[in-house]
């Protein structure tokens, strides 16, 4: 007798009705999903803390397989696991690094990609510390902000400095391709920076003017990590998000990028941060960002990396 499933609303809220784990646990997934609910290194709105909740939600209402109009059945037979949320101190936010960094290395030794539901973007740095042992290892961001700052307001762990901190102390992460960059304020020296590295800085204007060149500019045959800020996206997209920055990505636009990316190489992660779901009473923010998470999934898909 098949069991009856419940409706959206119905249930316990964990990422795509996955069995919850332990990060520590004997377990192994073809995707794992990890929350950090972490938005103490803001520098406007805060809410980014309530987004892996809501992306559990979220995500109820898309659960795999599924099947297109073209008939064709994507994440069949992948498997998912739902490790929690990192347990995190209030205001102790170089023990908060420590923990993620703990959590994130756990959960990626054991599944083929982990997601990251943030939290503010400082938390990809630690993050990215879990894949210090990744060789070559290649950034694509989503993001209306270059966040490659020395220092913001006397600290050097902002939202504003992830990248930054993470090719200071990562060697092997080797390259950083940022999409959808726009807006009135840019510190000139992260961008002298990052462009002294060879960062690939693409602004919102060439992925408007051309997007299939933009496309061809990202990595392939590499191990790319994926780190999606949800301002990268236009506010009329995805409204809930501290900084929401006007004339960003639209929906089809990002997913394009992100497929790509993710077809194309090797994706050993995937984050989604700065969604602030308390800034949009309509919801849609994070609807369309659990949408986004399975959209980049079916594209990893393609790529066969899932050990199912």
């Amino acid at each position: 007798m098949t069991q009856p499933t419940h409706l959206p609303y119905g249930g316990i809220a964990t990422f795509a009705r996955a069995p919850m784990v332990q990060p520590e646990g004997d377990w192994t997934a073809d995707v794992a999903v990890l929350g950090i609910p972490f938005d103490i290194a803001l520098g406007f709105r805060p809410g980014a803390r309530f987004a892996p909740r809501a992306l559990r939600e979220a995500s109820l209402r898309s659960v795999p397989p599924f099947t297109g109009l073209d008939g064709v059945t994507r994440l069949a037979g992948v498997t998912f696991a739902d490790a929690g949320d990192v347990v995190l101190p209030s205001l102790e936010p170089e023990l908060a690094r420590q923990r993620i960094t703990e959590a994130a290395e756990l959960v990626r030794d054991r599944c083929s990609v982990p997601v990251f539901l943030g939290g503010d973007h400082s938390v990809t740095y630690p993050i990215l510390r879990a894949f210090a042992g990744v060789p070559d290892l290649h950034v694509v961001q989503l993001d209306a902000h270059l966040d490659f700052t020395h220092t913001r307001n006397d600290t050097r762990y902002s939202n504003s400095s992830p990248f930054r901190r993470a090719c200071e102390d990562l060697p092997n992460l080797v390259h950083i391709t940022t999409v959808g960059l726009r807006g009135l304020r840019f510190d000139p020296e992260a961008v002298a920076a990052a462009r002294a590295r060879g960062h690939a800085l693409i602004p919102m204007t060439d992925v408007m003017g051309d997007l299939t060149r933009v496309l061809e500019r990202l990595p392939r045959g590499k191990n790319v990590y994926l780190s999606v800020d949800v301002d990268g996206f236009d506010p009329s997209v995805i409204p809930g998000t501290s900084s929401p920055e006007p004339d960003g990505l639209t929906y089809a636009q990002g997913m394009s990028i992100l497929a790509e990316a993710a077809r194309h190489n090797t994706i050993v992660g995937l984050d989604v941060v700065e969604l602030a779901p308390n800034l949009d009473p309509t919801s849609r923010s994070e609807l369309l960002t659990a949408r986004l998470i399975m959209e980049t999934l079916c594209g990893a898909q393609e790529s066969g990396i899932f050990r199912s």
